[in-house]
């Protein structure tokens, strides 16, 4: 085989390889820039000055973004156990029982991920006002809850139904109650997607923009917010070092839910 035709073999493969490194580490180094930018303007192709005045601007104690994060993971940490509370009971159900129309049940869970997020937050926003809800931390968890639960339900659900029958059974005929068998079988054995339902509860609301938008402003101030808010001010250097500070928990907990759900959850997803 001649040199050329190697080449061109190869070249195509090469050419895609760089095109998505280009997609998926452009956005990421343009962030890392502006997080270190003093000054930068057009027509210049890289900043004139760099430093980290704007980081301790983040981090200084009155500043308003370590609250704003503090506030997001503690409204992401009550998401997490509200989805719980509905979707492990409601898991072990849709796995273990047979429920009439069992399918519709799953897919009235992606329903909010079905319609398009504005109008839906916006009639929400309004019924949320007329109950008092709006500008509270309790309206902004319930609608992250409302999100979240289409991973925990259908996550907790692939995590029953992984769990082997045959063993709730032998700890049923050695004289094991139903509740004792789903606390020391079923229950065990379903943790790790359990986790990683948990995990994926707690970046999705860490994350969640819209609907904290229409319902929390202006009292509830998260740090999506904060980094819109900079960004429509042009403060891109704020809404760069907000955006790497999201990014950090998303990718190690990434980490740890790809330890936590198994091949045969995985598996049992939608089935």
């Amino acid at each position: 085989m001649t040199a050329l035709a190697r080449l061109s073999r190869v070249l195509p493969s090469t050419v895609l390889i760089v095109l998505l490194a280009l997609v998926i580490f452009g956005p990421l180094t343009n962030l890392l820039i502006w997080s270190v930018t003093e000054r930068w303007y057009f027509p210049h192709k890289l900043p004139l000055e760099w430093g980290f005045s704007f980081w301790e601007r983040v981090f200084r104690p009155r500043g308003n973004a370590m609250e704003s994060l503090i506030t997001s993971i503690w409204i992401a940490v009550f998401t997490v156990f509200a989805c719980l509370a509905l979707s492990v009971p409601a898991g072990y159900a849709l796995a273990r029982l047979k429920l009439p129309a069992r399918a519709l049940i799953m897919l009235a869970f992606l329903m909010p991920q079905a319609f398009p997020s504005v109008p839906i937050y916006i009639n929400v926003a309004r019924i949320f006002y007329t109950l008092q809800l709006n500008g509270t931390i309790a309206g902004v968890v319930l609608v992250h809850t409302l999100h979240g639960l289409v991973y925990s339900v259908w996550i907790a659900t692939a995590a029953f139904a992984a769990v082997d029958r045959s063993l709730e059974e032998a700890a049923r005929n050695m004289g094991a109650g139903p509740l004792r068998t789903f606390a020391t079988i079923t229950l065990p054995l379903a943790t790790p997607g359990i986790m990683a339902s948990a995990i994926f509860v707690f970046l999705e609301s860490l994350d969640e923009f819209t609907g904290t938008y229409f319902v929390g402003t202006p009292d509830v101030t998260t740090l999506p917010l904060l980094m819109f808010r900079a960004s429509m001010e042009g403060n891109y250097q704020i809404a760069s070092i907000t955006a790497l500070i999201l990014l950090i928990p998303s990718i190690a907990f990434m980490l740890v839910v790809e330890r936590f759900l198994r091949a045969d959850v995985l598996a049992k997803v939608g089935t």
